[in-house]
């Protein structure tokens, strides 16, 4: 419980002091006309209410992300907790703020251009293919999960407890989501869907201080305790919880808000306030798990009491009919157990709602990518209809995909998007401090998540079942050549950069 404690405590405090911090970096300007005035159209450039603004980021970014992820990464011991907390605020909230407010200095740019635009045309359409894909893997993979669990709930035989009825349901929404303006549909439930979810991880906060169960303390941490994976902590938790940590899906989704956003000053609560709070509720998740499970009676699945809880997760949550292990199943009994007819009806929305809202936005964010790269104007809806057709089509193949592979494949993909967006704003703070004669040493704050995150997504894909599949040994080293090479490129180009400029290095 001490390490609980200090871990929400430390995610507050980063908000307060090293958000403020980077908040100075950037240098946000609150007397600056932001694209919301400037490039009004009525469908996707508009001014809302902050607080609008911050829910639905919040719930753009969330989903059931630091949910489901947590309580996957809690698996592999108290390193969860360490990650959360300083993978939130010196990697994940700094990839969030600054990718949004240059996002917003560039009149709402879309990801791929904000990077083309720093490292370079070969990027910028690698970025562009890479976006589509995971905004297209997101759509997917949050139609089939919530699908698959209201027909569940509802069974039988009648055409309700049809998973295909479902995902005909939810993808007929995602079309109107899609090409809707962001303040007729997306507007007005966001927030609604947003304060459910904040209710519920309060909910669930309180449980963990009342309820039976223990937890375990950092002492724990640097050991893996996963009952299953031989993948190591190291890359493994670092890809298992994005969303509470970092999470390059959510550079894609600030664009968005940066097009709605009134005034700069309220960059730092949208940005870097919405990843603080997705770590607490990702931090609260992980706990609850490993406490609920730890007090659960597990002898009805023929296992010992005495077993650790690690293995008692698992069991739980692992659904009896396909022998697989469904973190919904853990959502739902923590708060019916914990919270009663609320917390069911919470959990519903926490795993049914909160997927659904993350992918109608991802494939908005498809269509605006398009758009971008395209230079086609959006304000009439048959141009909407004609760049949101083919993204629908690709989109709809994926449905007869297994869910673990398509799931793999988007936590690689994100991982690595978040790392090319870190190494774009590192280039943007060097060249900003080479023409303007700021600290040179304000890239720090990017560059330092970018080479841990370059170091993650390059060892995974070598040691991964889905990648190369290497011995550890040999994956770490080839991750490390690899970062180092990255490491040095930018220094070679920095000292280049600041000789053009007659700068010392």
């Amino acid at each position: 419980m001490v390490t609980f404690i200090v871990s929400l405590l430390l995610l507050v405090l980063g908000y307060i002091f090293y958000g403020a911090f980077v908040d100075k970096v950037f240098g946000s300007d609150s007397f600056r006309e932001t694209p919301c005035y400037s490039c009004q159209d009525g469908v996707d450039y508009l001014p809302m209410d902050t607080w609008k603004v911050y829910l639905i980021q919040f719930l753009n970014i969330a989903g059931t992300g630091p949910i489901f992820g947590a309580i996957l990464g809690i698996l592999f011991g108290p390193a969860a907790y360490l990650w959360i907390v300083f993978g939130c605020i010196f990697g994940g909230a700094v990839h969030d703020y600054l990718s949004g407010m240059i996002s917003l200095r560039k009149n709402g740019a879309s990801l791929p251009e904000i990077v083309g635009d720093e490292l370079g045309s070969v990027a910028r359409l690698a970025l562009r293919v890479m976006s589509l894909v995971l905004m297209i893997l997101v759509g997917a993979v949050f139609a089939t999960t919530p699908a698959g669990l209201l027909a569940n709930m509802i069974g039988g035989e009648s055409i309700f407890g049809q998973n295909f009825f479902w995902i005909i349901v939810i993808f007929a929404y995602y079309i109107l989501a899609t090409l809707l303006p962001v303040d007729k549909l997306i507007g007005r439930i966001y927030p609604l869907f947003g304060v459910a979810l904040l209710i519920m991880a309060v909910g669930v906060g309180y449980g963990i201080f009342v309820a039976d169960g223990s937890m375990p303390e950092i002492t724990e941490a640097f050991a893996n305790h996963h009952p299953t994976s031989s993948m190591p902590i190291f890359p493994g938790l670092c890809i298992t919880i994005a969303c509470g940590a970092v999470s390059g899906f959510h550079a894609t989704q600030s664009p968005m808000m940066a097009r709605c956003m009134k005034n700069e000053k309220y960059g730092r609560p949208v940005f870097y306030g919405s990843m603080i709070t997705e770590g607490v509720v990702a931090l609260i998740w992980s706990a609850a798990a490993i406490k609920f499970a730890d007090a659960f009676d597990v002898t009805k699945f023929g296992m010992d009491n005495s077993v650790a809880p690690y293995e008692k997760l698992w069991a739980v949550m692992t659904n009896g009919g396909t022998g697989n292990p469904n973190p919904a199943i853990l959502v739902n009994s923590v708060c019916s157990s914990w919270l009663g007819t609320v917390g069911s009806i919470l959990a519903v929305l926490g795993v049914v709602a909160a997927p659904i809202t993350s992918g109608d936005t991802a494939l908005r964010s498809a269509r605006l990518i398009t758009a971008d790269f395209m230079h086609y104007k959006q304000n009439r809806i048959y141009k909407r209809l004609l760049l949101s057709v083919p993204i629908f089509a690709i989109c709809t193949t994926l449905f007869f995909v297994k869910f673990d592979v398509l799931w793999r494949y988007f936590a690689w993909f994100n991982q690595s998007l978040a790392s090319f967006t870190l190494w774009a704003i590192t280039v943007w703070l060097t060249k900003r401090s080479a023409s303007e004669g700021t600290n040179k040493f304000a890239c720090l704050v990017s560059m330092v998540p970018a080479l841990w995150m370059t170091i993650v997504c390059s060892t995974y894909i070598f040691i991964a079942p889905e990648g190369f599949q290497l011995n550890h040994f040999v994956a770490y080293l080839l991750g490390g050549l690899i970062t180092l090479g990255v490491l040095v490129w930018y220094i070679i180009w920095a000292k280049k950069l600041y000789s053009s400029r007659g700068l010392k290095n």
